[in-house]
């Protein structure tokens, strides 16, 4: 009985994680190899956040995991991975917890996740494991909120000049 309660007190629970979309990309194999001696690759790692609502409580929350590989010109490697994850969340609970649960919280649960199959597939893929930094979620959540606050600014403006001209 003090299990039910402790878990029905929990603001967040998570159901059940999975890959939703994967792909590795090695285009300039084996050429890319040797050319990879000595020289280190630049990287580019995007990370992005999707919730979606499933129902009242429950909601899916997708890592989006963009990274590719390039020494000179030539691209050697390309990784995406879409890992999911189903949580459902207390009822009652107010947005903006609602948003913190989902757009920072969940991620923090499934980043260990999504980064050991991104390190395990580029290794897998004759590479050295990609192992990304953690990612402070809070700060891309603070950062995505200030854009679209500034993108509804610039909005309202714009039709505050069309009304004007009008």
């Amino acid at each position: 009985m003090a299990e039910e309660t402790t878990a029905q007190q929990q603001p967040l629970a998570i159901k059940m994680q999975f890959i939703k979309d994967m792909s590795f990309e090695n285009p300039n194999a084996p050429m890319i190899y040797p050319m990879m001696s000595g020289k280190a690759p630049q990287l580019d790692i995007q990370v992005d956040v999707s919730p979606t609502q499933l129902s009242d409580t429950a909601y899916e929350v997708v890592l989006n995991v963009r990274g590719s590989a390039k020494v000179e010109d030539k691209t050697a490697f390309m990784v995406e991975l879409d890992y999911g994850g189903i949580v459902t969340l207390a009822e009652g609970l107010e947005p903006q917890i609602v948003d913190l649960l989902l757009m920072v919280e969940t991620p923090r649960y499934l980043f260990p996740f999504a980064r050991n199959i991104v390190a395990d597939i580029t290794r897998d893929g004759g590479f050295p494991p990609l192992i990304m930094n953690p990612i402070d979620f809070h700060q891309m959540f603070l950062q995505r909120r200030n854009e679209e606050a500034a993108q509804q600014a610039n909005g309202a403006m714009a039709a505050d000049k069309t009304t004007e001209t009008a």
